[in-house]
């Protein structure tokens, strides 16, 4: 329990009703979750306004209402209070009530189009084999160093995330490397919290559904960063164009790593192959597991962070050069008959053609490169004909089909992608609307050595049907395949 004045002591508050001693026993936005003695947050959200369930949780007995208007009714029992914006309120709130855990431990926030999962699954690897207790917030899981928690959002909501901080603090953490997404800026998820560095990776077309302008997605990336306090550092990726603007008016120290240019942090590939990629990082010549281009941006820019923390040049690169990268990211089986599948998150138009460009450097002329790829439904409608062109250019054969349809229907979003296909590529191009089927045809087209890309759903382990999670992996159904081609 907390005295509600002392949860308020970073809000600015514009009006409030009732005591400010009441104890508050826990704070939400749901009002599902209220009982007696919670605060309840009415948080404006995209599907729905939390100011509507006052009611419901003025019936579950909450302690306080913290909202931007007072209802029209107020029970004498409760404590109203007015803020300017409900959200940025809550992590505020929620970082009070957790007792600071960012300011307890290093955070470090990593922000971009594409990059982020690798980064920051790269930075706890890294640091715990350097010897620290870690905590970790990814699409793919959390962890509180050994300690594995599912991941339901790229950046949970202000709540869940100073929860878990205050978790990592108690276990003995002493960093989180976090991924920050635009819809978690925009939303105020990270409020509240003191980051002592955040990354920047690159930018690139993607959630146009939410966002609706580019420009408003860099600005919402941006935030990030102007956000930066003091004494933080930035790391920003000078090869991306868009990466000087991010820092424009951050008052962090601001460092730059980049392949193409000469700054602080400078890589060159020296080789990239299906073993591994060999770099030069700062006249060190390393040997890593990872593979292709962007790969080398996410080891230099696990590399940069942890010389920015603070940790030794040549002991970071020789833990780096151990590392096996995040799952579902270039995450590959070979067949008897050696045919190589890869499964990877690309559901961007960049992620895609970053992978199809790695696949045909490390090529051999004799190897056909199979692809398939879905778009996700309910999500930015522009980037469908983009993908399949991509994919068509740089692919032998394309296979079109469902990712996470979600409540669009998926024949539709194939139609959005044949949009894509040039008249030149119609035959080497079909469509096959159950993922399933599309990975089965895929390995029974594909002959010894060639390469098979499943792009879209990398680590997840479901398909998305009309409200629906059916449990569906992409390397288990590749494995299968496989399997079966034996037979």
């Amino acid at each position: 329990m907390q005295l509600l004045q002392t949860i308020l002591q970073e809000v600015k508050v514009l009006d409030s009703r009732g005591s400010l001693e009441v104890p508050v026993a826990a704070i939400t936005f749901d009002s599902r979750q209220v009982r007696e003695g919670v605060a309840f947050v009415a948080v404006r959200g995209v599907q729905s306004d939390g100011h509507a369930y006052i009611a419901k949780a003025v019936e579950a007995n909450a302690a306080v209402i913290v909202c931007e208007q007072l209802p029209e009714s107020l029970e004498p029992t409760i404590t109203y209070v007015v803020v300017t914006d409900s959200a940025l309120a809550l992590g505020q709130m929620a970082s009070v009530f957790y007792g600071f855990p960012s300011k307890k431990l290093k955070l470090v926030g990593v922000t971009g189009t594409n990059g982020k999962t690798t980064s920051v699954t790269l930075l706890h690897k890294l640091f715990r084999e350097l010897g620290y207790n870690v905590g970790l917030i990814s699409t793919v899981q959390n962890q509180i160093d050994e300690e594995v928690i599912p991941a339901t959002h790229t950046t949970p909501d202000a709540v869940t995330l100073n929860e878990l901080l205050a978790k990592m603090v108690k276990a003995g953490c002493a960093y989180c490397f976090m991924e920050v997404s635009s819809h978690a800026m925009v939303q105020q998820r990270v409020a509240g919290l003191k980051f002592a560095g955040g990354v920047f990776t690159n930018i690139t077309h993607d959630h146009l559904d939410y966002h609706k302008t580019f420009d408003e997605y860099i600005k919402a990336k941006k935030l990030f960063f102007d956000g930066m306090p003091k004494g933080a550092f930035t790391l920003i990726n000078a090869d991306d164009k868009r990466g000087p603007v991010m820092v424009q008016n951050t008052k962090a120290d601001v460092h730059y790593y980049a392949l193409r240019k000469a700054v602080e942090f400078k890589a060159r590939i020296l080789d990239n192959t299906i073993q591994g990629l060999h770099l030069e990082i700062d006249g060190h010549e390393i040997w890593c597991k990872l593979i292709g281009a962007f790969n080398a941006y996410n080891l230099l820019s696990a590399y940069g962070v942890a010389v920015l923390l603070g940790e030794d040049p040549v002991e970071t690169l020789t833990v780096l050069s151990s590392l096996n990268s995040a799952a579902g990211r270039f995450d590959y089986v070979v067949s008897d008959t050696q045919i190589t599948g890869i499964v990877d998150y690309a559901h961007t138009p960049d992620a895609l053609e970053n992978v199809l460009n790695t696949i045909q450097q490390i090529r051999t002329p004799l190897q056909k490169v199979i692809t398939i790829v879905g778009c996700g439904g309910n999500r930015d409608a522009a980037k469908r004909p983009v993908m399949a062109d991509i994919a068509c250019r740089l692919s032998d054969k394309v296979i079109l089909t469902s990712d996470n349809p979600r409540f669009e229907e998926p024949q539709a979003i194939l139609e959005d992608m044949q949009k894509g296909v040039k008249p030149l590529d119609y035959k080497k191009t079909l469509s096959v609307l159950d993922r399933r089927e599309a990975i089965k045809t895929a390995c029974m087209l594909a002959d010894t050595n060639d390469i098979i890309l499943v792009a879209g759903k990398g680590h997840e382990t479901y398909q998305e049907v009309k409200g629906v999670k059916a449990p569906f992996d992409d390397k288990q159904v590749l494995r299968e395949a496989f399997e079966q081609l034996q037979k």
